[in-house]
């Protein structure tokens, strides 16, 4: 039986796997936390099935999830690495990745979102101090910078010390607080579909940049490839009216057939891509983390691996609050979170805008450019370094969980 009117010292609007993330970040030391997610897990499945949502899960990611204890279930739920990328565009220029020439096991793992978030809330079922509520919404609202007053549909009252909104691009906390983002509608959509390839995928990562769009084809444990597929409104509205024949042969002709004969195997889904970021991420008592932060371009599949570095260093500043002796929902602790990464995630959010309007133009001079660029980059080993450090998360500026 629940006590009707508890205090906790962390709210978490939102359980998906960047807010599990942060509850298991500061779990286990003597902090109240409070999980409150409208969608139940799912924390079973048909054997036969994939989540049409994944991840290319970076290194400095896996690092958290191993130091938090998740990794090994999450792996034993499947997992599969990719030892190469392969990014081309159009014309046949492109960039070639290989694990192997900078002494890595791997570049990433592809996972499932679902086993993400499994793990993780099957992790944070065994803390007694972390209180998993769902279905639940938030219903009443009272932000204070000394004591947070939440209403729950369920009838439920909840009090917090810190109240952290990870509830996605369209934050119900950030609108809420009355916080604002600029950015823009990319007048796209990605559509997502497991596909599968004639020849393999190989272990690798394939994306082409088409003038319409990126189309990436992520390696699935089973053989099978997980299609992110984006493109202008208009073609996507085609693409799903489709039949699966005409699909699978629409996907196999805009992939250059570099894997043979693409099939599409179960359903398609589709969502619009946007860039938003937040004007600020935190006010006294209030965080926010994740996408309700940022919403980032989906082409190089970096969302998730920058929420999880959200909730890594929200917890590293929590930790140094309470060694200093600071309120862990005052303006000091909050801004030091602040600092470690706005700065950083605008840098990856104009990076990947950058790189959707270069490979996104249909101008002959930009796309001879952009070809010029791409294989230039192939053939320069300490720029294509340089890439992959950032992806595999090599950089020495990263919350504590995700150093080496």
């Amino acid at each position: 039986m629940h006590d009707p009117d508890t205090t906790h010292d962390l709210l978490i609007i939102g359980g998906g796997m960047v807010g599990a993330l942060c509850a298991a970040a500061c779990a286990g030391k003597g902090l109240r936390i409070a999980v409150i997610e409208p969608r139940p897990p799912a924390l079973d499945w048909p054997e036969d099935t994939t989540d049409l949502r994944v991840c290319a899960l970076s290194r400095a990611s896996q690092r958290i999830l191993q130091r938090l204890g998740v990794w090994a279930r999450i792996d034993a739920l499947g997992t599969s690495p990719y030892r190469e990328m392969r990014v081309w565009n159009g014309r046949g220029a492109g960039i070639h990745f290989d694990s192997r020439a900078l002494g890595e096991p791997d570049l990433g793992h592809i996972v499932e979102n679902r086993v993400i978030q499994r793990a993780l809330w099957e992790h944070l079922a065994e803390h007694t101090e972390v209180e998993l509520i769902t279905p639940a919404r938030i219903t009443e609202f009272a932000l204070d910078a000394a004591l947070t007053r939440l209403g729950l549909d369920d009838g439920r009252q909840l009090r917090g010390r810190l109240l952290i909104g990870s509830d996605g691009r369209d934050s119900q906390v950030r609108t809420l607080a009355g916080i604002e983002t600029y950015g823009w509608d990319y007048d796209q959509r990605a559509i997502v579909a497991t596909v599968r390839p004639e020849h393999g995928h190989q272990e690798t990562a394939w994306q082409r940049f088409l003038p319409s769009g990126p189309l990436a084809l992520l390696p699935l444990r089973d053989g099978a490839c997980s299609l992110v597929w984006s493109t202008t409104e208009q073609q996507a509205e085609t693409l799903l009216a489709l039949a699966p024949g005409a699909f699978s042969e629409a996907l196999t002709e805009a992939s250059g057939g570099r894997l043979g004969r693409l099939t599409l195997e179960g359903e398609r889904a589709a969502f619009a891509l946007r860039l938003q970021h937040a004007k600020r991420y935190v006010q006294p008592g209030l965080a926010l983390i994740g996408d309700a932060a940022h919403a980032i371009h989906p082409l190089a599949g970096q969302g998730v691996n920058l929420g999880f570095l959200d909730a890594a260093e929200l917890a590293a500043a929590l930790d140094l609050a309470r060694t200093r002796g600071r309120a862990i929902n005052g303006s000091w602790t909050l801004r030091h979170y602040e600092r470690a990464r706005r700065g950083d995630n605008l840098a990856m959010l104009a990076a990947m805008d950058g790189f959707k309007r270069l490979f996104g133009t249909a101008n002959p001079f930009l796309a001879r450019l952009r070809g010029l660029g791409l294989t230039a980059t192939d053939h320069l080993p300490a720029l294509k370094r340089v890439f992959i450090a950032r992806a595999l998360g090599l950089g020495d500026d990263l919350p504590p969980l995700a150093r080496p």
